[in-house]
């Protein structure tokens, strides 16, 4: 898969071959169920992120002191939900044998399952950790199994009962809630329960997939599934920070920004935010 364009997210210009972690976009909305324009995210959050700065006040760290490097976003076949899949999964698992750490720019959140593939092939007892605000666990969404809105219930798939903790979650069929509280971690709502969840994957290798709609529409709004009720900036920053600085993350995302839908431009500076404290809490 060839890469669209070069620039690179705020300072993220480490050479590929001394980077510890490794930014890529999935520019992909094929299956959005509601509103698309997830295709816009990576992009947008590569150029709007030199609207922020460096150094984060909440760490007390810098980007230009870490070691990432950005490839750019894929070029994915729209037309081709496999063949797409199949080309984030080649890129992460080149990124996971040179041993690094691949960071996923979605996107829709199916683009998730392309890169657990990868994770999982190389990390067999892999966890996740999922923050959404939709507990995406459904077996179909209109008979269509390769679907955002399924995208967990294929991740489980894969890792099977225990191994998929959700927090946030606070949408969704009677059967999804039903399904989760039997073969998930579910934590609707909020992040309740986080800490001890971290203490239960110590030691493990986790995926962390973050849906930026997990977000309360009055922060977030640049998505094509808004859910009221979602949790602060403040809130979801904390907890992301603490998934990135106290798990083994050995592959991430940040996902679901549909940056034409929020005009003032906020959702896509929130979106850079978070992609920013997430990378400077990473384990080195």
């Amino acid at each position: 898969m060839s890469n669209m364009q070069i620039d690179a997210f705020l300072a993220c210009d480490t050479p590929y071959e001394e980077a510890d972690t490794v930014l890529f976009g999935a520019p992909f909305d094929g299956t959005t169920s509601y509103r698309p324009g997830t295709r816009f995210g990576s992009n947008a959050i590569r150029r709007e992120s030199y609207g922020i700065e460096t150094y984060s006040p909440y760490q007390d760290r810098d980007l230009e002191e870490c070691a990432v490097a950005d490839l750019g976003d894929l070029e994915l076949p729209f037309g081709d939900t496999e063949g797409a899949l199949c080309g984030i999964e080649e890129r992460a698992a080149q990124i996971l044998r040179d041993g690094k750490r691949p960071f996923l720019l979605g996107g829709e959140h199916l683009v998730t399952l392309g890169a657990v593939r990868a994770a999982v092939k190389k990390y067999p007892q892999l966890c996740i950790v999922h923050f959404d605000a939709h507990a995406d666990l459904r077996d179909d969404y209109l008979g269509v199994k390769l679907s955002h809105a399924c995208v967990l219930r294929r991740c489980h798939e894969l890792v099977g009962d225990g191994r998929i903790a959700q927090f946030g979650i606070r949408s969704g069929l009677r059967e999804e809630f039903a399904w989760g509280k039997a073969h998930t971690l579910l934590h609707p709502f909020g992040f309740d329960g986080l800490e001890e969840v971290l203490k239960a994957f110590s030691g493990k290798p986790v995926y962390f997939t973050l849906d930026l709609d997990v977000l309360d529409p009055s922060v977030f709004p640049g998505t094509g599934t808004p859910e009221a009720g979602g949790v602060t900036f403040e809130q979801l920053r904390r907890a992301a920070q603490l998934v990135c600085a106290a798990a083994d993350v050995v592959a991430l995302d940040v996902n679901e920004l549909s940056p034409h839908y929020d005009a003032s431009g906020v959702s896509t500076a929130v979106a850079c935010k978070i992609v920013r404290e997430m990378l400077l809490a990473l384990r080195r």
